[in-house]
């Protein structure tokens, strides 16, 4: 106050000494805001600036924002074992929209049930390579935690011990179902005993529905036939993958499955087990191949079903021969009565995956078998170790 008093003081002594006092006049003080003074103003001050840079950050936002709207958490994947499904959770009808990799760089929060087994746990270890977030469901009846122990610090991974019998809410934005008992000394899968071959998608396959395999081949059809239902009357996304004989590092020692089975059985030095006259064939591919064709397949804008195996056919001596090669030159064969509606022959055609996934595998048997080899070896040497213990 004394400063604003002080100078109204000069200001009166001024106009006395001018002899005349100017009238108010409104105009006047109109002329403090002229539109150039103004405009100065702005500019000596950098109004203008920040008001640029509000439009255009305002600008940006309504242009972005319908976008992430569009590519949000509204979709997810499912897999179905060896008949794999994968779904998003998608609520527009008939919509098979495609599902890019990372989605603009955001991270996608990813379920793999079964995920700690065999082909689930080298499937996470790819998500989690990617920077994905994801959720590991599993009741351990065949999944070991073993093959996850090395995530447990990770802070992009989780965890459930949980039956997929059982309901459980999650908000994730991919499924990849693995979760299944695949060996055939828990249990062929969806083409059965093949009467084409190599066996195409288009194939219907030939299975005995109440033979002793039936439970695990019908299963696989069954989930198929689920997931379209899914997908034609409730709009959910699916993939459905049909994967055929695999192998590789953390395999289950003792599942019955013929690569674990003669690679076991070789470094345990015990002769190799040949069902029949060991002239039935398969095909075997390396576990991260069938890994990169999974994510392929979600990735993709393509349902299926595709084929995802290695066309590399080999009857089951010329496995065990490859076998003795890799380990044991000494190891002998044991021949034993043939299975139930064991298969005479399998091989997938894959040149729709070839075509429309741009997948096919690309390690060969001889290539992945030794990897295989030394985590067996050092499994049975713990494991003999602790029974040396006991």
């Amino acid at each position: 106050m004394k400063q604003l008093h002080k100078q109204g003081s000069l200001n009166h002594r001024r106009e006395e000494e001018m002899g005349e006092t100017p009238p108010y006049s409104p105009k006047s003080m109109k002329q403090t805001r002229s539109l150039p003074r103004s405009i100065s103003y702005l500019l000596r001050e950098q109004r203008l600036l920040f008001i640029l840079v509000g439009i255009l950050i305002g600008s940006t936002f309504f242009i972005i924002q319908p976008t992430l709207s569009r590519i949000g958490p509204s979709e997810a994947h499912s897999f179905v074992p060896r008949s794999t499904g994968l779904n998003r959770f998608e609520s527009v009808p008939g919509r098979v929209g495609r599902v890019p990799a990372g989605i603009g760089g955001r991270r996608l929060r990813v379920v793999v049930t079964g995920g700690a087994g065999f082909v689930g746990s080298h499937l996470v270890d790819k998500l989690i390579a990617r920077g994905n977030d994801v959720i590991v469901i599993d009741n351990f009846f065949t999944g070991r935690k073993e093959n996850l122990v090395h995530l447990f610090g990770n802070p992009r991974f989780e965890l459930i011990r949980h039956d997929v019998v059982e309901p459980i809410l999650l908000e994730v934005d991919q499924i990849y179902h693995l979760a299944c008992p695949a060996s055939p000394v828990h249990y062929n899968e969806v083409y059965g005993d093949p009467l084409e071959h190599p066996q195409k998608e288009t194939y219907w396959g030939n299975v005995n529905p109440i033979g002793e395999r039936s439970c695990y081949d019908e299963g696989k059809r069954t989930a198929e036939t689920l997931t379209m239902d899914y997908h034609r009357g409730a709009g959910v996304e699916v993939r459905i993958a049909r994967i055929f004989n695999t192998y590789g590092p953390r395999m289950c020692l003792d599942d019955g499955r013929v690569v674990s089975n003669f690679v076991a059985q070789a470094i345990r030095k015990q002769p190799l087990t040949v069902y029949g006259d060991g002239k039935q064939t398969r095909s075997f591919q390396y576990v991260s191949d069938l890994v990169n064709g999974l994510v392929a397949l979600m990735d993709s804008e393509h349902i299926g079903p595709f084929n995802l195996g290695n066309p590399g056919e080999f009857t089951m001596l010329e496995l065990a021969q490859v076998v003795k090669e890799t380990i044991d030159s000494s190891a002998t064969i044991e021949y034993k009565p043939n299975t139930a509606d064991d298969p005479h022959m399998r091989k997938p055609d894959i040149s729709k995956a070839k075509e429309l996934l741009n997948w096919e595998p690309k390690i060969p048997l001889r290539e992945g078998l030794p990897l295989m080899v030394s985590d067996f070896r050092n499994r049975i040497l713990n494991e003999d170790e602790g029974k040396g213990m006991k």
